[in-house]
């Protein structure tokens, strides 16, 4: 019995003395490994030269100085003399002396006499015609200021277009008077001066009726109507 327990004692002792052992040399061996480790990349960094670059810096010249470039002076310009005016001399024989009461002794025929004025011929009636042709109209007279010879053209034209002369003699005519107002209504139309034919003073009064209504009177005439005076032939 106690031989056994002293075989288990002496067996675990080796063992622990073993276990020991191989603490002891696996970590001698790490050791080992790890010196090796460190000098061998020492020993390389120290054999491998690290390269090294060469710059040369040149030498910089310094930059030319640049001159001031004097500004020209202007040019002086020579002021033109203005041209002297001689002045005109006086024609003595144009002019008399004046008398002690500021009046000239000379005759006023001697002196220059201003040019005629030129007569300019009146205006022509516009509203008026010399003679009315025969089967024809024309305005004897107009009632206001009436500058517009174009519409009493129109207006001629336009109640010419129902005028149908009867037969009658060269001489026959006859007189209408009507007013026409600002949108060329005709209105008040009347016999002024008879013919001495009924059908002829009926004709020339259906051809004013007929007319109705006329153009507007112009914008720039100022009155509210107009009165006219036409003859028939």
């Amino acid at each position: 019995m106690e031989d056994r327990v002293g075989d288990i004692l002496a067996q675990r002792a080796r063992l622990e003395s073993g276990a020991g052992i191989a603490i002891f040399l696996s970590i001698l061996l790490h050791a080992t490994i790890t010196a090796i480790a460190g000098w061998s990349a020492w020993h390389h960094s120290s054999v491998q030269a690290a390269p090294v670059m060469m710059i040369r810096f040149a030498h910089a010249q310094p930059a030319p100085e640049l001159a001031p470039v004097a500004a020209a002076p202007p040019a002086a310009i020579a002021p033109v003399p203005k041209p002297i005016e001689k002045p005109k001399p006086i024609d003595k024989k144009k002019f008399a002396p004046p008398s002690e009461f500021g009046k000239s002794t000379k005759k006023a025929a001697e002196l220059p006499a201003p040019p005629p004025a030129t007569p300019h011929p009146p205006p022509a009636a516009a509203t008026a015609a010399p003679e009315v042709p025969v089967g024809g109209a024309g305005v004897t007279g107009l009632e206001g200021d009436f500058q517009y010879p174009l519409y009493i053209e129109q207006m001629k034209r336009l109640i010419g277009a129902h005028w149908t002369r009867p037969a009658a003699g060269d001489r026959t005519s006859a007189t209408v008077y009507f007013v026409i107002d600002r949108d060329g209504t005709i209105r008040d139309v009347k016999q002024e001066i008879v013919s001495g034919s009924g059908l002829y003073d009926r004709a020339a009064l259906r051809a004013v009726l007929e007319s109705s209504p006329l153009p507007p009177l112009p914008f720039g005439y100022n009155g509210t109507f107009l009165g006219v005076h036409l003859k028939f032939r």
